[in-house]
């Protein structure tokens, strides 16, 4: 669920004031100031004001955001408010940004008054260019350390601010790891992501129709800009509309010296709960990932460790984060989000907010916090409302049988993100989750992990699975926010999206794998262990199965190249995509009626064409 709110109204006032204060330090704000600070820049203002480890930096506010907007300039008093802020900031960090010898580097992040996940923009590691990631290289003693935080400054600011196509830099990064023979970033070395920071800025040179900016400065101010401008994307749009959240506000800006989870096994990133969102007991909740960087967490593109697993690999971090945790849920009164870094065994805490949660966690924690004296009763009835306590009545599947050993098959699990169970037609990109829901269909959208740009496919799909991802990465965040049910981190299952298909085992489900008359074969449960199973027809022929994207043909599953199929058994092969393949019956209005060696092994009902295999 969203922070618990009621709709909001808000009376904007874009002119610009005079002698308005557009720049906050981390020191000089507090988190009752989300209006102007956004809900980000308030909580990193109060863990600083509670002595907590944060990294310094400064707020641009929301008014900002909306004098950029309404006149498409940024306050004339800005600039000038930004670099008193950055010459602080260099002086108390006793380096330049992007110094050549030993760079500062710095973040600029999103952060409006109500949390929108992975809705608007971030950048990382700005400040490194050619000249000084020589030089950050030299004072971490870690080449590859410099090089991958290069390219990832490459990557996001190329998509960010540039408007470059990520998959192009997705698909360069496949391509070095594939030909150095492996799997995950970390085994990339130094000479490997030298060499794709060359590739990486080539994309940019080719389809931003500029150089990658090698000022400092100059990277910074783009990116602030960028960062105004997410606040009117298509997808932020959208999450405000479902969420109910007013589209006057705007979005403050945060600029943040960086710290970094990617320099090597003593250092890592995470995101931890200080109750369980999806049920709302007490415990240690959360995500860790070694040697990676915030968004490594969020995007879910490797796999995380359980949070509780930080105590074995880093004790005095852990022990340490567990206390802050619970100084921030007594200070807060509620269950808190936190986005820690560890560098080099040194903790920093990144981001707390008022954490969104399942109906039954909502019910859950007000009263667990009536019990320990944090809330009265009256403070717990607000914290709930009535859409909640319907989806406390959300469906389960009866899974006696597949315990029993009978009825649908257990195909894997993965992390219950949301709870919940949904049925519908396996889909594998938020287009067609989009195209089939408008008519009339129910999906399940399947993919390797979720970004922003899923957004408006997880709206219109009954469940979302993940091979990819934690119980904080985007797709479990934004699903636990819309009460959509969601299994994340399914690792047993292989997404294959540009065949349109799940593989687990010997198990394959294709894209549209259900009919009307079949029983609902694509199924996602997260309501206690989550499951996906496939189940065949009811009302199926035996040995028939559904061809891939043509709903009037049935064909049995094939193998080898298409071409030389006609020999498989019984009426033959089926069509996979476009390509007519089947020597069985109609397929496309082209008569492939002669390979039939006997029609009565066949049947049809309706329109369909059944085939035996």
């Amino acid at each position: 669920m969203s922070e618990n709110k009621d709709p909001h109204v808000s009376t904007p006032e874009s002119r610009e004031p005079a002698g308005q204060k557009f720049v906050y330090d981390f020191t000089e704000g507090n988190k009752d100031l989300k209006d102007l600070l956004g809900g980000k820049g308030a909580n990193l203002a109060e863990m600083t004001n509670l002595g907590l480890p944060v990294p310094p930096g400064f707020t641009i506010t929301t008014q900002a955001c909306k004098v950029y907007l309404d006149s498409g300039d940024e306050p004339a008093a800005l600039r000038d408010e930004v670099s008193a802020h950055l010459d602080a900031l260099e002086k108390r960090m006793a380096k330049k940004l992007g110094q050549a010898d030993d760079p500062l580097l710095v973040s600029v992040r999103s952060g409006a008054k109500f949390s929108m996940p992975g809705m608007m923009d971030t950048v990382l590691n700005i400040g490194l260019s050619d000249a000084s990631v020589v030089g950050l290289a030299a004072q971490a003693g870690d080449e590859r350390f410099a090089w991958d935080s290069y390219r990832r400054l490459i990557q996001m600011f190329g998509k960010t601010v540039l408007g470059v196509d990520g998959d192009l830099f997705e698909e360069a990064l496949e391509a070095a790891k594939e030909a150095k023979g492996v799997t995950v970033d970390v085994d990339l070395d130094a000479a490997d992501l030298k060499k794709l920071v060359k590739q990486f800025k080539k994309i940019v040179a080719r389809d931003a129709g500029r150089d990658f900016p090698q000022d400092p400065r100059e990277q910074m101010d783009l990116a602030i800009k960028a960062v105004f401008e997410s606040w009117n994307t298509d997808r932020a749009k959208l999450y405000r509309r479902q969420e109910r959240i007013p589209g006057d506000l705007g979005t403050a800006v945060n600029v943040c010296s960086m710290v970094f989870g990617n320099l090597g096994p003593d250092s890592g990133t995470g995101v931890a709960f200080t109750r369980d969102p999806a049920s709302g007991h007490a415990g240690v909740y959360g995500d860790y990932l070694q040697n990676a960087q915030g968004e490594d967490v969020v995007a879910g593109i490797r796999n995380t460790v359980p949070l509780a697993e930080l105590e074995s690999i880093d004790k005095k971090s852990y022990d340490q984060l567990i206390a802050i945790m619970e100084t921030l849920e007594t200070h807060y009164k509620d269950l808190c989000d936190i986005e820690f870094t560890i560098e080099r065994g040194q903790l920093w805490m990144l981001q707390t907010r008022v954490g969104k949660r399942t109906a039954g966690a909502a019910f859950r924690i007000a009263t667990q916090l009536v019990d320990q004296g944090l809330i009265d009763e009256a403070e717990a009835l607000q914290r709930v409302n009535g859409a909640q306590l319907a989806q406390l009545m959300f469906p389960r599947f009866d899974d006696t049988g597949a315990r029993a050993g009978e009825g649908p098959k257990l195909l894997g699990r993965g992390i219950a993100a949301s709870p919940g169970a949904a049925v519908g037609k396996a889909v594998f990109d938020s287009y067609t989750a989009v195209k089939w829901s408008r008519s009339g269909e129910k999906v399940i959208l399947i993919r390797r992990e979720t970004n922003p740009d899923d957004l408006d496919g997880m709206i219109a799909a009954e469940g979302i699975l993940t091979s990819r991802g934690g119980k904080t990465s985007h797709a479990a965040v934004v699903a636990r926010g819309m009460g959509k049910t969601c299994v994340c981190g399914a690792e047993e299952i292989e997404v294959d999206t540009k065949r349109r298909r799940l593989t687990v085992g010997e198990t394959v489900v294709e894209e549209g794998t259900s009919s009307p008359s079949t029983a609902r074969p694509a199924r996602c449960t997260s309501a206690r262990s989550p499951w996906c199973r496939r189940r065949s027809s009811s009302t199926s022929r035996a040995g028939c199965t559904r061809a891939p994207t043509t709903p009037t043909s049935w064909s049995p599953p094939c193998t080898g190249s298409w071409r030389t199929r006609t020999g498989c058994a019984g009426c033959g092969c089926g069509p996979t995509r476009t390509t007519p393949r089947t020597p069985c019956g109609p397929v496309a209005s082209v008569p492939r009626a002669s390979a039939c060696a006997a029609p009565s092994t066949c049947s049809s009902v309706s329109a369909a064409r059944w085939s035996r295999s």
